[in-house]
C-alpha cells in the first residue's frame, strides 16, 4: 500500500513515542474540538466520542488518510478526573488515588477519511496506588511534574513508584494509545499493520 498515509489527531508526544513503535510512517495534526461531557455521559462513552470526534474534525483538512484519534480520562471515586495543569491539583489528585484504584478509559477510533467510515472503542485499564504519604507525593511532583497527564503521573518514567499493581492488557493505553486495540481496528479495517511497518534504520 505504497499509498497509505496515516494521521495521528493528537499533538502529545507521548502518543507519537507509542505510535513510532509501530515503526509505521505518520503525520500529526492537532484538533480543535468541545470537549465537554454531555448530561449523563458515562466515561466509557465520554472519551469514545471524543475520539471519534477528534478524528472527524480533521478528515476534510487530510482526506485521503487514515486517521486516529483517541482521547482518555481516569476515575477515582466515580468521578472523572482531568489533567491537573497545576502542582496543587496534581497533589489533590494523588492524595484522592492514594490506597484505591483508578479506573482509566481510553477512547480510540481509526477513520478512513476517504470513505467516512470508521470504527472506535474503549480500552478500560485499572491502577492500584499504595498508601501514599506527603511526602512521597511531593517529592514525586518535584520529580516528574506530570501536570499535563490523566491522573498526575507518567507510568513510564517514575509513576511507577507510586503502585501496588497494574491490571489491564495494554500499558500503551495508560499513555492515551492503546496499541494491541488500534491494530485490531487496523486489521478489522482491512489492512495489514506488519505490511505497513519500515524496517529499523
Amino acid at each position: 500500500m505504497s499509498d497509505f498515509k496515516l494521521l495521528l489527531a493528537s499533538s502529545s508526544p507521548f502518543r507519537r513515542q507509542v505510535l513510532n513503535k509501530l515503526r509505521i510512517p505518520f503525520e500529526c495534526a492537532s484538533p480543535d474540538i468541545d470537549e465537554t461531557p454531555l448530561p449523563r455521559e458515562k466515561p466509557q462513552q465520554y472519551v469514545e466520542r471524543l475520539a471519534v470526534e477528534k478524528a472527524q474534525a480533521l478528515a476534510e483538512q487530510f482526506n485521503d488518510h487514515w486517521i486516529i484519534g483517541s482521547d482518555q480520562c481516569s476515575v477515582v471515586d466515580g468521578k472523572i478526573c482531568g489533567k491537573p495543569h497545576t502542582v496543587e491539583k496534581a497533589q489533590q489528585q494523588l492524595k484522592l488515588s492514594s490506597g484505591k484504584a483508578v479506573h482509566f478509559y481510553t477512547g480510540i477510533c481509526l477513520l478512513n477519511a476517504k470513505t467516512g467510515e470508521h470504527q472506535s472503542v474503549t480500552e478500560p485499564f485499572s491502577v492500584h496506588f499504595r498508601e501514599l504519604d506527603d511526602e512521597e507525593i511531593k517529592r514525586y511532583i518535584e520529580l516528574e511534574m506530570p501536570l499535563k497527564c490523566a491522573g498526575s503521573f507518567m507510568v513510564e518514567g517514575l509513576g511507577i513508584n507510586l503502585f501496588e499493581k497494574l491490571e489491564g492488557r495494554d500499558e500503551n493505553s495508560l499513555i492515551g494509545l492503546p496499541l494491541i486495540a488500534l491494530l485490531q481496528l487496523m486489521r478489522s479495517a482491512g489492512l495489514n499493520p506488519l505490511a505497513l511497518a519500515q524496517p529499523d534504520n
